[in-house]
């Protein structure tokens, strides 16, 4: 505390000419400091002399204590907040894949100013066979927490998505998982299942507001869903939806925030959603997925209205696989089967003018057939779809999934899903109404030269037609059995 000019030159002489610059002739400097940290000074000046009393110095003193906890408080709640968007940042899909059977756009929005993160996502995830699915949830409430529970349960739709279940179960599985959080969580979801094959989109939601269908011919409308709980609270089973999606049609998945308000009930926001979308499709917009983004949130959400609460959106639009893309047969339910899928195979990559994938394919067909014959039982079908990848497809009659294992020296099977690993890009199974298919992908540029089959195949023997397709089935014979016994037999 220094009361004049003359105590502030004794005390600082190196600055005495500042009095006179500044105009000031007293002043009190208090030092910042919180948790044994000193980050700043708060000055007090007066323009003339003056003595503080006691009971002033501990006023100012104490003042100065108070202002260094607010600013520390606000600084912690600053990188707080920071942290906060970048866990969120990082959880949210950092780029939305570019899929044939869709492609994608999508946007979040935080709450305005002052509001902290909340837990709305969005996903697109590729599936096996020209499916992908579309999901958009919401963690009601705002804050590290959310964010993490968000975070949890987007990571559990993607590998309950890999396990191929259908909708309804998948929401049955994040009801638990809500559920046993053992937290007041109000989570709300809408998962959507697209089949490009068969343009069939299947729709399950827990207490999620429903999509927005928009038709070739731009109208709008919105497919009437069960209004099942929240996660959580539902007891399922979940009802599942299914529609009719034409080639070309957008799906708009979305969370309450971006249609309801305080100044707004949520049907109203619908309508004026629906209007968004028809306008868009008659004026052009709605061909460029993003630039339509960018008109939903200028009509939903105007930049001088902060919103209360979180928006997130996907705008998806759906392609289909032409039937020319398509083949399927029926096979037998008895080992010429496998000769019958490798002829089908054959014939069908020669059409497509793939023949330079026929041989690996034939094998991971008859490999694949094989197995149903010896270790399932039929309807046995066989299906081929060219994509971006040729994908084949097995399908059976049995719930038996296949397991991949580790064959040892001395098994004699065990060994036909080490060679469908080998071969193929990716493979897996997933259930049908009436069994079950086990699926294969190749790129179509070919097999990979560097990943080689086992030593223990020789590819370049010919494999005839009347082969069953079990590999692990093949036995060669005892050599006394046989009356002219060749040295290399």
């Amino acid at each position: 505390f220094l009361s004049s000019a003359e105590e502030y030159a004794a005390y600082e002489p190196h600055q005495a000419d500042l009095p006179r610059r500044s105009g000031k002739q007293s002043w009190a400097f208090l030092p910042l400091t919180a948790s044994g940290h000193t980050f700043g000074v708060c000055v007090v000046s007066f323009d003339r002399p003056r003595r503080l009393t006691e009971e002033e110095r501990t006023l100012l003193t104490a003042i100065s204590a108070l202002l260094a906890q607010s600013l520390e408080r606000a600084r912690l709640f600053d990188v707080e907040h920071t942290r906060s968007h970048e866990l969120q940042r990082g959880l949210l899909p950092q780029a939305l894949p570019d899929l044939p059977a869709c492609e994608a756009a999508a946007r979040y929005l935080p709450a305005g100013r002052g509001m902290d993160v909340g837990g709305d996502w969005y996903d697109v995830i590729p599936l096996s066979s020209g499916q992908v699915a579309l999901v958009v949830g919401d963690v009601m409430g705002h804050g590290l927490p959310e964010a993490a529970t968000m975070g949890r349960l987007r990571t559990a739709v993607h590998t309950l998505a890999d396990l191929e279940l259908p909708p309804d179960e998948i929401m049955t599985h994040l009801n638990d998982l809500v559920a046993g959080m053992g937290e007041e969580s109000y989570v709300t979801c809408l998962y959507a299942l697209y089949d490009s094959t068969t343009r069939i989109c299947s729709l399950a939601r827990a207490g999620h507001p429903p999509p927005a269908l928009v038709l070739p011919d731009g109208s709008v409308r919105f497919p009437d869903l069960a209004a099942d709980p929240p996660l959580g609270a539902a007891e399922p089973p979940f009802e599942t939806v299914e529609l009719h999606v034409p080639d070309g049609s957008m799906l708009v998945l979305y969370t309450d925030g971006l249609v309801e308000s305080s100044k707004r009930e949520m049907d109203e926001g619908m309508a004026e959603l629906a209007r968004l979308l028809r306008n868009a499709h008659d004026d052009g917009t709605a061909d460029d997925l993003e630039l339509l983004c960018d008109t939903l949130i200028h009509g939903l959400l105007p930049a001088h209205q902060q919103a209360a609460d979180d928006a997130a959106f996907l705008v998806a639009r759906l392609h289909a696989l032409t039937e020319d893309k398509v083949a399927c047969w029926p096979l037998l339910d008895d080992p010429r089967a496998a000769g019958q899928a490798r002829r089908h195979v054959r014939e069908q990559l020669a059409a497509w003018g793939l023949d330079d994938l026929a041989p690996t394919t034939e094998l991971l067909a008859s490999e694949l057939v094989g197995n149903v014959v010896r270790h399932a039982k039929g309807p046995v079908r066989l299906r081929l779809l060219h994509g971006s990848e040729l994908t084949c497809e097995v399908f059976d009659g049995s719930l038996t999934m296949p397991r991949i294992r580790r064959a040892t020296d001395t098994d004699e099977g065990g060994r036909g899903l080490q060679l469908i690993t080998a071969l193929s890009h990716r493979w897996g199974t997933r259930y049908t109404p009436d069994g079950k298919c086990i699926w294969t992908e190749q790129p179509l540029t070919g097999p990979d030269p560097r990943r080689q089959p086992p030593d223990a195949l020789d590819l370049l023997c010919p494999v005839p037609d009347d082969f069953d397709g079990d590999l692990d089935a093949l036995t060669f014979g005892d050599p006394a059995d046989d009356p002219d016994p060749a040295p290399d037999r």
